[in-house]
């Protein structure tokens, strides 16, 4: 007796097509097209995802740095003298405190090069 593969093969086309949904052209709409793409954005997502957590750091520390230069003070003698005067504040809070309240962040930096 033949075994024909029907509903299991259309049900994992049927997931990958989903997944593909709104990708151009072929790779929306043929299986094996759509199945490389699909594979390739999964990976790309997975990568990302960890790259997400790098790019934030880095453009946290860019504000930072911007604002505790306009306070007198370079990025690592600010953060240096934020761990001599035991301020425990992470990159986020002070990347959002040096934009939304310079005059807090001119504060927090004056402790800090107290500090030094």
């Amino acid at each position: 007796m033949r075994i024909k593969r029907g509903f299991k093969a259309r049900r994992r086309r049927k997931k990958v097509l989903k997944l593909a949904k709104g990708f151009r052209g072929g790779r929306s709409k043929l299986f094996r097209t759509a199945a490389d793409a699909v594979d390739k954005s999964l990976m790309y997502a997975y990568r990302d995802r960890r790259q997400r957590k790098r790019d934030f750091r880095r453009l946290w520390i860019a504000r930072i740095n911007a604002a505790a230069r306009i306070n007198k003070l370079s990025y690592s003698k600010f953060m240096h003298g934020l761990t001599m005067a035991n301020i425990d504040l992470d990159r986020k809070v002070l990347a959002d405190l040096a934009i939304t309240d310079p005059t807090g962040f001119a504060k927090i930096a004056e402790l800090a090069a107290q500090k030094l």
